[in-house]
């Protein structure tokens, strides 16, 4: 009896240490889709008033967990009864991508609000602005979501590459899908609350000395550091869905030659799929308006 008990227990430690060691190596392998999953979330969850700030990132994380929720069971009861499913998926999550990164650029290029009107009306939203606000979240979740999904299906190849058993992989994968929420909006959470970090150390510090540079230093840095997750996070939506044709599509993948650097390749199928999916997108619009009248 005892001895049977004792067994139990070893097998559990067992689990438990193989569940360890594949958690690090599939977190590992998600490590490049968790910095652009950062970037892309940070820049979408700046440009709100300093009070809605918080609220919004909540929302977002929320909706981040729920996507999770989503994600799992469906990626599990798809690897086991239709693995090719999950490459159509991604490939559709990656045209969402694409179009969203190449929108961007469009908007930045010939859409473009006047100097000195930018900065305002881009970081001051009205607190009434509720429409505004609610949009930016759809926003975030819907490119949570594909982000999210890439991060599970990156992770349940790593376990299944390792050969693991079905409950070794179930708990690997939810552990490093629900780790990469609370790691990517945590560090979302600070980088959004550099201002407010910066005003607190002057205050204490009563405007003088290292912390009131500190201070001062967030508190200047912050916008910039926005700026500059903008353009990251556009690229690497980008990239991310470069990477996803590349490497879910056979026809694309031989045709690249084998000189041409993986990021560049990535980086013009972002641009390539993207510019398509804006055109197609443009012409439904219009036929669906004049459809409409």
């Amino acid at each position: 009896m005892a001895s049977g008990f004792f067994a139990i227990l070893d097998d559990i430690a067992a689990l438990m240490d193989d569940i360890a060691v594949t958690s690090k190596l599939a977190t590992k392998k998600t490590a490049g889709i968790l910095g652009d999953d950062l970037a892309v979330n940070a820049e979408k969850a700046t440009g709100f008033l300093s009070s809605r700030e918080i609220p919004v990132l909540w929302a977002i994380t929320k909706g981040s967990f729920i996507n999770k929720l989503i994600i799992l069971p469906i990626v599990f009861l798809l690897n086991y009864f239709f693995p090719e499913a999950i490459k159509v998926i991604l490939i559709l999550g990656g045209l969402y991508l694409a179009y969203e990164g190449v929108e961007k650029i469009i908007e930045f290029l010939f859409h473009r609000k006047k100097e000195g009107h930018e900065v305002v009306e881009e970081s001051v939203l009205p607190e009434d602005d509720e429409k505004s606000e609610k949009t930016k979240i759809s926003s975030a979740v819907k490119t949570d979501f594909i982000l999210s999904l890439e991060i599970v299906i990156i992770a349940l190849g790593t376990v299944i590459e390792k050969e693991h058993p079905l409950i070794t992989q179930i708990i690997v994968v939810t552990l490093v899908a629900f780790i990469a929420t609370v790691g990517v909006y945590g560090i979302v959470a600070l980088i959004v609350r550099m201002d407010d970090a910066g005003f607190f150390l002057m205050k204490k510090s009563g405007n003088k000395g290292f912390f009131s540079g500190l201070g001062q230093f967030l508190i200047k840095a912050l916008p910039i550091v926005i700026k500059i997750l903008g353009v990251v996070g556009t690229i690497a939506l980008l990239l991310v869905s470069g990477g996803i044709f590349m490497h879910n599509i056979d026809y694309i993948h031989h045709l690249i030659p084998q000189s041409v650097p993986a990021t560049i390749a990535e980086f013009g199928l972002g641009i390539i799929f993207g510019l398509a999916a804006v055109l197609v997108m443009t012409i439904g619009k219009k036929i669906f308006s004049l459809i409409k009248k």
